[in-house]
């Protein structure tokens, strides 16, 4: 199984992604670590990324769940995957793949990105980041408000229901 922990950056979706890793026994995967070095600059500079940045990254991303899941791993990834078309692409029509929005207000976003240090990723792209974000109809949301462990701990009893 493959859960792609989703929203936008500063939602949460490497904190609460570890903790549910852990509780569920899984692996990790943080997938700002697979965006070309391009991606990364143009980012860094406060350009929004473009559909055309995106779709290597969701590619490469999209393989690697395939590995994953033919090698019968449970792996709890973050990334955006803020359109459907991306989501799809993710997917691939993979049963195995389950999305899970971390969904807040603007205002709480923000002011974790401003407190954040050493990422790539500006608060002035979170404008961009909302106006792209398609909520999703196939995810479990849940509130970012609450402390990481329990949003985790939501969101595993969401997964241990749709079993």
């Amino acid at each position: 199984m493959v859960i792609v922990m989703m929203g936008v950056s500063g939602a949460g979706k490497t904190e609460v992604g570890r903790r549910l890793a852990a509780a569920l026994g899984a692996e990790f995967a943080e997938g700002d670590a697979y965006h070309p070095p391009e991606n990364v600059e143009k980012m860094r500079r406060g350009i929004p990324l473009e559909d055309g940045d995106r779709w290597p990254w969701l590619d490469r991303l999209s393989r690697e769940i395939g590995q994953w899941l033919a090698e019968g791993r449970t792996v709890v990834l973050a990334c955006s995957a803020l359109k459907q078309s991306y989501r799809d692409r993710l997917a691939a029509g993979r049963p195995g793949v389950h999305f899970v929005w971390l969904r807040g207000e603007e205002a709480l976003i923000r002011a974790r990105l401003e407190l954040r240090r050493g990422h790539y990723m500006p608060p002035t792209l979170l404008p961009s980041q909302l106006a792209a974000l398609e909520a999703p109809t196939d995810a479990i949301t849940v509130d970012i408000a609450a402390s990481p462990d329990a949003i985790a701990a939501r969101i595993r009893k969401e997964l241990e229901r749709a079993r």
